[in-house]
């Protein structure tokens, strides 16, 4: 019974969400023929209804609205205002291609503020309740020291999560572990564990049936997308090349250019305005052009709109932006925020130098630096780089470069139309998010983490018992 009380809860949420999306358009049809009885024609909206339905529980399941464990409810918030903008949009547009031109703008308008208004009380109720029926996880973290600081670090800045860190194992050649495994709900992972090690640790859990999180290196990333082959009775698994088959390549190039094409012709005020907001900031051209790394490390300039000063690295050369970065101008902390900066890549999208998706373009100063600390850093290159990415939809600006390598590489392994669409979809709300756009902070909130490490040590604790 209690397995499925979750399943119950979803189900409980989606028939809220449903029920939220047709009394919006209930009253909406109602109150605006209120006002214009003449063209009070119910059956065109109730004919349509079911299609903002389906639109609507689309878009929950890209933005994960049919699950509000272990999220704040800004993210679930933004979601809403997202997808009920989107319905909006794609409501107006089959409207207007079926020619039914009977069916009032009005309505869908107030259905989109009624749906707003609605869904959130409907989702903040349903979170609430979350809340208070999720218990926090008592949770161990296995691995270096280095890496149990960094989860800790992340974890003290997710409440929402509810994992409470009971004990922190950084002895690998030790079993200690075992010790408090049958009081731990959740045992982490980390990913520069010797491979036999995690298999044990794994295997253990199995048997106690213990949820277990482990974070991947790029040869778990390997083993994730295998084919089951055999030499006679032998079974084998052959991992994919991390490539993209031609006719991928075809379609996702069909795409970008009609998106890039369409997205120029759409911004292009938005983008006439930017430049005119930077030339009246600061003296500087409007465009900076940059060389990064492009397909099988092709070197390509790619363009963004100024938003730092003049000659921002003649003294300090090639270095990443910083939190509070001095060199930043006052409309360049917007257009960064806002990634309005990037507007001008859909023409190295239109040039062929770059998709739409995909791993975001490195400067070779910082490639050949990162090759040489991660060998695998050069599979990135075997596609476009993108505008957006798998990186930086589930990332955030100051994530590592390895972690950001695994959402790469995890990208390519898993390409398809449907996923790039997801990407560009979720990006939105990225945008909106004010930790996606974060300088690199230096060591930011691992020092604390570093000196209270101690005590969540397992020896010490089982000696102070």
């Amino acid at each position: 019974m209690q397995k499925n009380f979750p399943t119950l809860r979803k189900l409980i949420l989606l028939v809220g969400d449903i029920s939220a999306t047709v009394v919006a358009t209930y009253l909406a049809v109602n109150v605006v023929f209120i006002f214009m009885p003449e063209q009070a024609n119910m059956k065109i909206y109730y004919d349509m209804m079911p299609i903002n339905v389906i639109l609507m529980g689309m878009l929950f399941n890209v933005y994960g609205l049919f699950s509000l464990k272990k999220k704040r409810y800004g993210e679930i918030f933004l979601g809403i205002l997202i997808s009920v903008f989107y319905s909006l949009v794609i409501m107006m547009a089959i409207s207007f291609f079926l020619r039914e031109f009977a069916y009032s703008r009005s309505v869908l308008l107030l259905t989109a503020i009624g749906q707003l208004f609605l869904l959130n009380f409907w989702q903040y109720s349903m979170w609430r309740i979350e809340m208070m029926l999720s218990a926090p996880q008592r949770a161990l973290i296995i691995g270096s020291q280095e890496e149990a600081v960094r989860v800790l670090a992340r974890l003290s800045i997710s409440p929402q999560l509810k994992y409470e860190v009971s004990y922190v194992s950084t002895d690998s050649d030790s079993d200690e572990w075992k010790d408090v495994i049958y009081t731990i709900d959740l045992i982490i992972i980390c990913s520069d564990l010797p491979l036999k090690k995690k298999e044990n640790i794994v295997n253990f859990c199995q048997q106690l049936d213990k949820q277990v999180l482990l974070m991947p290196s790029v040869y778990e990333l390997f083993c994730s997308g295998l084919e089951i082959d055999k030499i006679d009775d032998i079974p084998f698994f052959q991992p994919k090349y991390l490539k993209l088959t031609l006719e991928k390549r075809s379609l996702k190039r069909i795409v970008d250019l009609i998106i890039s094409s369409l997205a120029i012709i759409l911004l292009s005020p938005i983008m006439v305005l930017i430049a005119i907001t930077i030339k009246l900031d600061s003296k500087g051209p409007i465009l900076y052009s940059q060389v990064r790394t492009g397909r099988y490390e092709n070197e390509f300039k790619v363009y963004k709109f100024r938003s730092m000063k003049q000659d921002a690295e003649r003294n300090s050369g090639p270095v990443m932006a910083q939190e509070q970065d001095a060199r930043i101008t006052k409309v360049g902390k917007f257009i960064r925020a806002t990634r309005l900066d990037e507007l001008p890549q859909l023409f190295n999208v239109l040039m062929g130098d770059m998709s739409i998706v995909g791993p975001r373009p490195e400067r070779p100063f910082f490639v050949k630096q990162f090759k040489k600390e991660i060998t695998e850093y050069l599979y990135r290159h075997n596609v476009k780089p993108g505008i957006t990415g798998m990186a930086q939809v589930y990332g955030k600006y100051n994530t590592t470069v390895y972690d950001k390598l695994i959402y790469d590489l995890m990208y390519i392994q898993k390409c398809d139309l449907f996923m790039d669409f997801v990407i560009m979809i979720q990006t939105v709300r990225v945008l909106l998010m004010k930790s996606s756009t974060e300088g690199v902070s230096e060591s930011k909130g691992k020092h604390g983490v570093r000196n209270n490490l101690k005590k969540y040590r397992i020896k010490e604790d089982l000696n102070k018992g």
